[in-house]
């Protein structure tokens, strides 16, 4: 029909129908868009590509006739030199979606729609990786974080020899932003394919000396003290140990038990505890307000790089971290003659001997000799930081045929 005023006002949705489009005689692409509601409002229809494309102009209440018709002829003119309005409105609206969205609440988003379903210990570490990484960007749209910004900031975490980091910052990043894509949040994806330097292996082992040199500036009270005194006494992960809670610890404190939200391969790990381990512990203050065993000031123990350089300076031993102590624990146990299944089992490694066939059909706990190997390490670790041979009520444990 020819459109007036009078003949909008009067249109109606039929019977049975959701809605109903009509068109104007005079204006080629202008239509009315009647619904069972009865709301009623302008749009421009134009054929790109074989297909309908519409583009709404408002309601028919707030624009008029006339400049219902000023626009719809514009729109039909940029069809006609070969545009296609519907689509360049859709991409800007999602562009200025995109602009609105920081990568902050991208993060947020990913945490709380994505991650919830992940391991709480891979989510925090993604989130918390690319938060401190990232700071200076995290307020700017997420659409606007480049790919140089991304190389220069992981070059810049590879430099300060932290490779390992940098890459796993590079994994959290794409994988965030390959979720914002699929979801249609986000259209690129800045750390696709960005090189990042290899991490070096490091294979620091500490010489009784040095663990000599670091027991005896750990003597004083203290949570980061305390830490490195257990570390040394169960080979067990940095996380782990500062995470520790009174909870954890068995009535007769003989074991540790961390359950599977917090070890790395997601099932509980049963650490037993030495006679030394069983000391440090009692010799913990319990705090008020926390179950932490080694509590930071505000909850779980931060200021790391501080408490280690002051360390390094006051034993003269430098070079090495804290995850090395890791290592020298099991060297130490390797010394010892513990059998390697068990050196793992303490470690609660998945690969080498408990990787393949070997982990879906091994299911020994080697509790008991866990339990033996940790007794004697703890005696030889006492015997090196006395300065004297291990005591003779140690057994050396001969691996098996």
């Amino acid at each position: 029909m020819k459109f007036t005023q009078r003949r909008i006002e009067a249109l109606e949705c039929r019977a049975g129908k959701k809605d109903i489009l009509v068109f104007d005689d005079e204006q080629v692409g202008l239509g009315v868009r009647v619904t069972m509601g009865g709301g009623k409002s302008f749009l421009a229809q134009y054929r790109q590509a074989g297909e309908k494309r519409r583009v709404p102009l408002g309601s028919c209440s707030a624009v008029s006739l006339a400049d219902a018709r000023t626009a719809a002829r514009a729109i039909m003119g940029e069809v006609a030199r070969g545009a296609d309005p519907a689509a360049e409105r859709k991409e800007a609206k999602q562009k200025a979606k995109a602009d609105a969205l920081t990568l902050e609440d991208l993060i947020g988003q990913w945490d709380k729609l994505h991650l919830a379903g992940k391991r709480p210990k891979y989510a925090a570490a993604a989130t918390s990786s690319l938060r401190r990484a990232f700071a200076k960007q995290l307020y700017d749209p997420a659409a606007k974080l480049g790919r140089d910004a991304v190389v220069r900031i992981l070059d810049g975490l590879a430099k300060d020899d932290k490779a390992a980091m940098a890459s796993a910052t590079a994994r959290y990043g794409s994988a965030l932003f390959g979720w914002a894509n699929r979801r249609g949040s986000l259209s690129a994806n800045p750390f696709e394919r960005v090189p990042t330097s290899p991490a070096v292996r490091r294979d620091r082992v500490l010489s009784d000396g040095e663990i000599r040199l670091i027991w005896a500036e750990t003597e004083e009270p203290g949570t980061f003290n305390a830490i490195v005194r257990a570390l040394l006494l169960t080979g067990q992960r940095r996380e782990e140990v500062t995470s520790l809670t009174w909870a954890e610890i068995d009535e007769a404190m003989s074991g540790w038990t961390l359950p599977g939200a917090r070890t790395k391969n997601g099932k509980p790990h049963l650490v037993p505890l030495s006679e030394q381990m069983r000391a440090l512990l009692r010799a913990q203050p319990r705090r008020e307000g926390t179950e932490l065993a080694f509590p930071g000031e505000t909850g779980v123990f931060s200021g790391w790089s501080k408490s280690k350089a002051r360390l390094d300076g006051r034993s003269g031993v430098n070079g090495w971290t804290l995850h090395d102590l890791r290592r020298t624990v099991a060297t130490g146990l390797q010394k010892l003659g513990v059998r390697l299944e068990v050196t793992e089992a303490i470690l609660n490694h998945v690969s080498g001997s408990r990787a393949g066939i070997v982990g879906v059909y091994q299911h020994h706990d080697w509790a008991e000799e866990k339990r033996a190997a940790l007794a004697a390490w703890g005696a030889q670790l006492a015997a090196i930081v006395e300065g004297r041979t291990a005591p003779d009520n140690v057994t050396r444990l001969r691996r098996s045929a």
